[in-house]
């Protein structure tokens, strides 16, 4: 029966993806550090991206400027990791805050808006015909027919808080400073893989009251994002 449940769910969203497709939200990945003097604007600016309806903006703390003084109370190395991911396919040398990754394949610094903005009306004109994510019974998410990156591509999960979180930095270049971050990520989960046929996941339970879901599905080790919903 579950067996069943599972298959009609997969072949309900096949059916789906190849009549209609929802748009895809450009996904504006902040990576930032509470001890970054120059990350506060940019801080700023994820909080008006946050209410746009078409863009997904997280906030991911990273942890290698804590040994400056301040350890950021929301960074995990999986989250340093993810950033460091990147520098091969951006031809970058190293990481560096504030750093904005557009959709998985653009970058800017975070505190130049202009460029940011640039950007992300850049990518919006990319997303051409994503598969579709839906969320299902039993703790699942399935996703649809689409065109997967070479390779196959990587679904991850994440849960941010939509809450602002503010902190008071007490020691280090923002000491007596109140940091206001908005959609900071608490989790960063890789389901699996993708290659282009239905599939469904399962996913984990939140560690937290009050976190959002987003699934994104991406060419692997750092690649372009090619969809993105909000759960």
């Amino acid at each position: 029966m579950r067996m069943r449940a599972l298959a009609t769910l997969v072949l309900g969203i096949a059916t789906l993806a190849g009549s209609a497709h929802a748009r895809s939200p450009v996904v504006v990945e902040l990576f930032t550090s509470q001890g970054c003097a120059s990350c506060i604007s940019a801080d700023d600016l994820v909080g008006d991206l946050a209410d746009r309806p078409h863009v997904l903006a997280l906030t991911f703390g990273v942890d290698y400027w804590d040994y400056l003084g301040w350890q950021d109370t929301f960074a995990k190395s999986e989250f340093t990791d993810r950033q460091r991911a990147y520098l091969k396919p951006l031809a970058l040398r190293d990481v560096y805050t504030p750093q904005m990754v557009i959709d998985g394949h653009l970058q800017a610094a975070a505190n130049h808006p202009d460029d940011v903005n640039t950007l992300i009306k850049q990518a919006a004109k990319d997303h051409d015909n994503p598969p579709q994510i839906m969320a299902a019974h039993g703790g699942r998410v399935a996703i649809g027919y689409g065109h997967a990156p070479k390779g196959g591509g990587e679904v991850w999960l994440v849960r941010y808080d939509p809450r602002d979180q503010k902190t008071v930095v007490r020691t280090g270049d923002n000491r007596g400073k109140t940091i206001v971050e908005h959609n900071v990520v608490r989790e960063l989960t890789r389901l699996g893989t993708w290659k282009g046929e239905p599939k469904s996941f399962r996913t984990p339970a939140a560690s937290a009251d009050g976190l959002q879901t987003a699934v994104i599905i991406q060419a692997a080790h750092g690649g372009a994002i090619v969809a993105a919903k909000k759960l």
